[in-house]
């Protein structure tokens, strides 16, 4: 439910959202050669609704970021563990 209530406030709200500067995705949506055009109204989501496009993107740009200031790691660990788990309290 709260997400079809982000993506309702993302569908009315697009001008407060400035998509309209998208140029090339506004050119491209305008040649006659792309199929259904005319079908619908296009949703641009914005890099902070989770899960899109935008925002995997950014995760990425933010990682490459880190490693062009820090340095590439020689190692990346993942760790999953459970908060209840008597060696973690």
């Amino acid at each position: 439910m709260i997400e079809s209530q982000k993506l309702n406030y993302v569908r009315q709200h697009q001008q407060k959202l400035r998509v309209d500067n998208y140029m090339n995705l506004n050119a491209y949506n305008n040649e006659s050669r792309t199929l259904g055009n005319k079908k619908g109204k296009r949703i641009i989501l914005p890099s902070s609704f989770v899960g899109s496009q935008k925002y995997m993107e950014q995760l990425y740009f933010d990682g490459m970021t880190i490693c062009g200031h820090i340095g590439f790691s020689d190692l990346f660990l993942t760790l999953t563990c459970n908060p209840t788990w008597l060696e973690i309290q």
